[in-house]
């Protein structure tokens, strides 16, 4: 009995042992998990991806198949005008084709600038599509409207300082700081010009503009504002450019008829730039100039005619 106690041997089993496999096993488990779930993630990524370029591809595709979606503003303008077709403020279809053609031939999305919300606002956002279409009006009620009504269109309110009254002593002032403060290339951000407008947003100055159109601010009285600063800072925007791309800038001024904007456009964009004057619009091809240029026109106007215009001018809104 003794030798059989004795040849007995008794296998015990730690604690630590049991415990050490069953943490080994829940290591494992977590391993397998983690890289179930990364390659389930990674799946579903890789199936977005490919659901998304086919997508972006397929709307390529269609895109440079001439057969690109209608745009909401485009929508938004046709309703517009639709709705509104017996406006009388509108431009008439000759004022507003030459603006389209240009739109139309920019090699890039064109970079809009326009002084005045008009009936034409929607529809000068949708015919320039895919471009930067912007803006200026003196209404900072009226633009915050519009801009609440059309978030799509971008404006800017800015505050005008000039009297068509005083046109005469403006265009004064600018001939006798044309080499100071008034010069035709600058940045008229940092500019005291009288004429100039120097509170738009610091980016609007950065921008190489290729078409511009002067349709505001109001002008049909002593007293209003007139279109000296848009026609002025247009004329500087547009020989401002910087280098590179296209180096002119179509500007428009409608109501060209009238006498302040034929006398402001004959000083600050020049007669040498005009290319066709129909009904109630002026079209100006403007070219970059070097930054050291001292002179709006070639061909400047002298004293004597300014004077003759100028006093015309007053009577015309005199009467």
């Amino acid at each position: 009995m003794k030798n059989s106690i004795n040849n007995t041997k008794l296998i015990l089993l730690h604690p630590y042992i049991q415990k050490q496999g069953s943490s080994n096993r829940l290591w494992l488990l977590a391993f397998l998990s983690f890289f179930t779930v990364a390659f389930l993630v990674t799946l579903i990524y890789t199936r977005e991806s490919i659901a998304i370029t086919t997508t972006a591809a397929a709307a390529s595709a269609a895109t440079s198949a001439g057969n690109p979606p209608l745009s909401k503003t485009l929508v938004k303008a046709l309703l517009h005008y639709a709705s509104t077709s017996n406006n009388t403020d509108h431009m008439s279809y000759s004022d507003i084709k030459p603006i389209s053609d240009v739109l139309r031939q920019c090699q890039t999305p064109c970079n809009f600038l326009i002084f005045g919300l008009t009936p034409e606002t929607l529809l000068w956002k949708a015919l320039n599509h895919n471009g930067r279409t912007v803006f200026i009006d003196e209404n900072r009620y009226y633009a915050a409207y519009m801009e609440e009504k059309y978030p799509e269109i971008e404006v800017y309110d800015v505050q005008y300082t000039t009297k068509i009254s005083e046109i005469k002593e403006l265009i004064r002032s600018v001939r006798d700081q044309v080499r100071n403060e008034c010069r035709p290339v600058q940045n008229l951000l940092f500019s005291e010009c009288k004429v100039g407008l120097n509170d738009l947003p610091n980016q609007l100055y950065e921008m190489d503009w290729d078409v511009i159109l002067v349709d505001g601010p109001r002008g049909y009285w002593p007293e209003a504002p007139g279109r000296m600063s848009a026609i002025f800072t247009a004329g500087v925007l547009a020989r401002s450019k910087k280098g590179g791309g296209n180096a002119k800038t179509h500007v428009f001024v409608h109501d060209f008829n009238r006498e302040v904007e034929t006398v402001s456009s004959e000083e600050f964009l020049c007669k040498e730039n005009l290319v066709k004057s129909k009904d109630l619009l002026g079209h100006f091809v403007i070219e970059r100039m070097d930054e050291n240029s001292l002179q709006f026109c070639r061909n400047h106007m002298s004293s004597s005619s300014l004077s003759a215009s100028s006093s015309s001018s007053s009577a015309s809104l005199s009467s």
